[in-house]
């Protein structure tokens, strides 16, 4: 187990913690004069699993620690964490059930895609749009965390969060037309090696009906012959 791969699985150990967080009744901690709501812990907790996805992608590409299980785990991790804090604003009534649902399918809806895509030896590279998807999920959560307490930034909050819809709406259309453009090239493609294969098939029987109509000429002729 190498370091990327256990900063990716602390990230998954933060969700529970973000969630219990978010969810608990009302709370507060003073520390060294300052009073800490359960949303201040539930940013910082938000926060720190958020700074593992950076630097778990960063230490592995520059450790050369790519691996397979890696790979796997850390988009889920990304799901899992956005998807725990989406859910838990919607159960202290911040945001809207659809909107969660919106950004919580469109990632299973991708993952999905990707894994039919996948089967058929199809790869489907994350877009430009995909790409900053996460940075704008951050951000749009990170802000409606605050807005609980500060309630003048629920507005701004709320616009990062239809730009967040957005991008994720933009970015699954996006991964949609590319799947069926490779799926449509990948049919054709196949369909068409089927046909040569069929050409070339006709075209050996043809000339082995051609050797054997020879072969038989020549046995009728030395027949006649003798």
């Amino acid at each position: 187990m190498n370091v990327p791969n256990s900063l990716t699985l602390l990230r998954i150990f933060f969700v529970p913690l973000l969630v219990a967080a978010l969810v608990a009744e009302s709370r507060t901690i003073a520390v060294g004069g300052y009073v800490l709501r359960n949303e201040h812990i539930a940013l910082a907790i938000f926060w720190c699993a958020a700074a593992t996805d950076l630097l778990d992608g960063y230490l592995a590409r520059r450790w050369k620690q790519i691996t397979t299980v890696g790979t796997l785990l850390d988009p889920i991790a990304d799901k899992l964490l956005i998807s725990s804090a989406l859910i838990s604003l919607v159960q202290v009534k911040v945001i809207a059930g659809w909107m969660a649902i919106l950004v919580i399918g469109r990632e299973f809806a991708v993952t999905g895609l990707r894994g039919i895509a996948a089967t058929s030896g199809i790869t489907i590279k994350a877009s430009d749009l995909g790409k900053t998807k996460m940075l704008a999920q951050v951000i749009a959560i990170s802000l409606l965390m605050v807005s609980i307490q500060y309630r003048e930034m629920y507005s701004f909050a709320m616009l990062w969060m239809w730009g967040v819809v957005f991008f994720g709406v933009a970015s699954a259309v996006q991964y949609f037309l590319k799947f069926w453009k490779l799926l449509d090239l990948d049919v054709k493609t196949r369909r068409r090696q089927e046909l040569l294969r069929l050409d070339r098939q006709r075209r050996r029987a043809a000339r082995a009906t051609q050797r054997d109509a020879a072969r038989q000429a020549r046995e009728a002729s030395l027949s006649g012959n003798r």
